[in-house]
């Protein structure tokens, strides 16, 4: 028998965050996704015991300053990707440059730099890995998902998914039905 889940990332994170500190007693204050404030004191063998905790989740502590850069540059966009209401008609650019406090022009630079991808190619990725977990988990048409996703038609939006998947959108989800019900009937 497969179980399918739907999960809140955010919450996710703060929960497992929020047990492995409690677990070695550092205070802490969540201050936006990614990124939490420790009280003043804590030492070396404390932040190593929470990075090896949190590394079992496959969550990493960040130290360098251009890292902790890209990390909330892909925090922003997932966040505004997974939102529960449509994503904003606003240019990305602004929002990044505005969160962030750079210009999107450094902003870009210092991503493709780092990760050899684009901060587009990434939203686009963050859209697909969304509309995927929307097909999986809730019961709306492709309309309302290329609405959602802020795509211009349902035509952009699937020939968006093809591209990135390898399938379209309806086949990802035919497939995906067929798992279910080979798994009902085991």
């Amino acid at each position: 028998m497969r179980l399918y889940f739907k999960y809140d990332m955010s919450k996710a994170y703060k929960v497992i965050l929020g047990e492995q500190f409690d677990k070695l007693g550092i205070p802490y204050t969540f201050i936006a996704f990614g990124e939490v404030e420790v009280a003043p004191g804590i030492n070396n063998e404390q932040i190593i015991k929470l990075s090896e905790a949190l590394n079992v989740y496959g969550i990493d502590l960040i130290e360098s300053q251009k890292n902790i850069l890209i990390q909330k540059i892909k925090d922003a966009i997932i966040e505004l990707v997974y939102r529960d209401e449509k994503l904003s008609n606003s240019k990305v650019s602004s929002y990044l440059a505005k969160k962030l406090n750079h210009s999107y022009g450094y902003l870009s630079n210092l991503f493709s730099e780092l990760t050899f991808s684009s901060i587009e190619n990434y939203i686009i990725i963050q859209k697909i890995e969304r509309a995927k977990q929307l097909i999986t988990t809730e019961e709306i048409t492709f309309s309302e998902i290329a609405w959602r996703l802020n795509y211009s038609s349902v035509a952009h939006f699937s020939a968006q998914f093809k591209n990135v998947t390898g399938l379209t959108p309806t086949a990802f989800q035919r497939i995906i039905k067929k798992r279910r019900e080979i798994s009902k009937a085991d």
